[in-house]
């Protein structure tokens, strides 16, 4: 019936002889009838590979992408250029088909990537180690509360209301099941509001979560937040952006006890959304505390330098019971391309692509003023993003863009419904001054 199963009609009678049971179908008597669909899918007549392929490929394309349009559009994905030898790298077999090291003497290579994926992002931060590796930002984040929801005394995690709108969603789900409490902390002129800080967070605390850039891209000053958590017993979580921390103080820097963010912007595409890489690093003190696991490097009876995984929490590994976390999967593909961007471009490579996206997101904020069809919100530093606000109903702005060949801004009302006809634009590297002018003679000869 299916010529694509190897299995023959006498090896499946053996199977279902030995299973004791007469036909497939009562493999699945646990699935109730009425939600079972009944009858075989409706397919349409068979079709040829080529034919397929076309019929693929005309699918995808009714997406448009980043390819077509130029993107000024971040809200948590950012198109920052990639080295062509990330793919070329990751695409090598012993890479791209590679699982989990669980015998180090054959798994040498992918165990060094994922040690020195560790060092870097451990750099990055500023604090002293790094797993390997999480989901995505999103969930690094709540395995951070989750961590402190663990060890802190206390029920309550207080988080900023400039922390991503859908990382603060992924926190108060997590911590829902977790039977620990979130509280929202208001901001005020676009950065968190410290004196609400200051009253939220008391001996009940277990956390205090802070984004730098925050949503909105403006560069938040985290002095004293670490003092202010400690005092409480809480733990200090930043959920930061790596290519920020090129230029920007970290959270080491900051006293902070975790460190989370998304690394998609490290040599990770777009990708319609995934998968994505989420990273977590953390002082020495709360190392052993960490979801997923670590790899460390010793030496071999030869006195060689050698890789082992050291410390692995993770309910695959160590009783259920006693795990840290579920996290099952460390994105070590995602990782290995973000090791090996930071590794193409180096500590000034890094600051220069910081320095190109901040520089240029100015630029574009300038231009944008002058045309008299925006005007700021904020008066903060910015990093690569920036918030403005129109006459213009934003979705109705960005469809006349589209037309015009540019992924428009984000329609901040969607999660901030007293935002209305405000848009966060993003500018990275990637864009060039000549699409920057572009945009604003396009926002020029749009009709209002």
């Amino acid at each position: 019936m299916f010529p694509y199963i190897p299995n023959t009609e006498q090896d499946e009678k053996e199977m279902l002889e030995v299973l004791g049971i007469d036909s497939i179908d009562r493999l699945f008597d646990d699935i109730p009838a009425a939600i079972k669909l009944g009858r075989r899918l409706d397919l349409g007549s068979p079709l040829s590979e080529t034919e397929v392929s076309k019929k693929i490929k005309s699918i995808a394309n009714k997406n448009t992408s980043t390819e077509e349009l130029v993107c000024f559009r971040g809200a948590g994905a950012y198109d920052h250029s990639v080295p062509s030898i990330v793919k070329h790298l990751i695409s090598r077999s012993e890479f791209y088909t590679a699982y989990t090291p669980y015998q180090p003497e054959i798994s040498q290579g992918t165990l060094q990537a994922v040690f020195e994926y560790q060092t870097m992002i451990a750099n990055l931060t500023g604090l002293e180690v790094s797993n390997a590796s999480m989901y995505d930002g999103a969930s690094a984040t709540a395995e951070a509360a989750m961590l402190a929801a663990a060890n802190q005394k206390g029920d309550t995690v207080v988080i900023s209301n400039t922390v991503h709108p859908q990382t603060r969603e992924v926190v108060k789900t997590y911590m829902r099941f977790y039977g620990t409490k979130v509280v929202e902390v208001p901001s005020k002129d676009g950065v968190t509001d410290m004196d609400a800080l200051k009253e939220a967070v008391n001996g009940d605390t277990v956390a205090v979560i802070v984004q730098n850039p925050n949503f909105f891209g403006i560069v938040e000053d985290c002095t004293g937040i670490s003092d202010l958590a400690h005092e409480n017993k809480a733990l200090f979580i930043m959920n930061v952006d790596p290519i920020s921390l090129g230029m920007l103080k970290t959270p080491g820097e900051y006293g902070a006890d975790l460190a989370v963010g998304e690394g998609q912007v490290l040599g990770n595409g777009l990708n319609y959304g995934g998968p994505y890489l989420g990273f977590m690093a953390a002082s020495t003190k709360q190392m052993r505390k960490m979801p997923g696991r670590i790899v460390g490097q010793t030496v071999d009876l030869d006195g060689k330098r050698a890789f082992t995984l050291t410390l692995q929490a993770r309910e695959q590994h160590i009783r259920r019971d006693k795990a840290t976390s579920n996290i099952c999967s460390n994105q070590a593909l995602n990782a290995l391309a973000a090791t090996i961007y930071l590794g193409a471009l180096g500590t000034e490579g890094l600051f220069e692509v910081a320095d190109a996206s901040a520089k240029k997101a100015y630029y574009a904020f300038n231009k944008l003023i002058a045309t008299g069809k925006f005007k700021p919100v904020y008066d903060q530093p910015f990093f690569r993003e920036f918030v403005l606000e129109t006459d213009m109903d934003v979705d109705a702005l960005n469809a006349q863009l589209a037309n015009k060949g540019f992924l428009g801004g984000y329609n901040l009302e969607k999660e901030y419904p007293s935002d209305k006809n405000r848009v966060l634009f993003c500018v990275t590297e990637k864009r060039t001054i000549e699409e920057i002018d572009c945009l604003v003679k396009a926002m020029e000869e749009i009709s209002w």
